[in-house]
């Protein structure tokens, strides 16, 4: 009984781990853990509600951590009734080294209203700017009316913590801004 009782006591202690916060860098059982995420994640059509912050008048952005960025991959692949070959987690992190990255849907009034937009972090005091910018040169006409601008930032993650709380900040060309979004990374894996 003692003995079986000391069994479950390790296994509890050695199995896996919960994730608290963002990771930068996946572990195997992290790697594991989202792929199945993802894998499962095809018959849910709010399984990124984590990774997705609201902004004012319906702007969204999508933080692609490197678990979300394999959670992504795996539920491709299931759609596509696919098994991911063992090499392509690993690209796939590769590619997203040492930057975090963020898809921002924005809603304007014109066709290239997003193209001369700058995005920065803040993080406490210090503004963080980001090391790739693909704003949307032509955006598409939006249901609604008006028109959606996909962009896609990037951010060196040198100076961010797994559980800091940023504020993403994008700037049209004459600096002011248009968009502000609260990024809790503590509730993101």
């Amino acid at each position: 009984m003692m003995r079986a009782a000391a069994l479950a006591l390790t296994a509890f202690l050695v199995g896996p781990s919960v994730v608290a916060a963002a990771s930068f860098a996946l572990g195997p059982q992290e790697r594991s853990t989202a792929l199945q995420v993802g894998a499962r994640s095809v018959t849910l059509d709010t399984f990124d509600a984590e990774w997705r912050v609201a902004g004012q008048s319906g702007d969204t952005v999508t933080v692609i951590t490197p678990f979300h960025r394999l959670v992504l991959a795996a539920r491709h692949a299931a759609f596509r009734n696919e098994r991911m070959k063992d090499s392509e987690p690993e690209k796939l992190l590769r590619e997203q080294q040492d930057r975090l990255v963020i898809w921002a849907s924005l809603y304007g009034q014109r066709e290239d209203f997003a193209r001369f937009y700058a995005p920065r972090i803040l993080l406490g005091t210090r503004e963080i700017e980001p090391t790739f910018v693909q704003n949307e040169r032509t955006a598409v006409r939006a249901e609604a009316g008006g028109y959606l601008a996909r962009c896609v930032y990037g951010f060196p993650v040198k100076d961010l913590t797994p559980k800091a709380r940023l504020l993403l900040v994008v700037r049209d060309a004459d600096g002011r801004d248009v968009g502000r979004f609260t990024i809790d990374l503590a509730t993101m894996r």
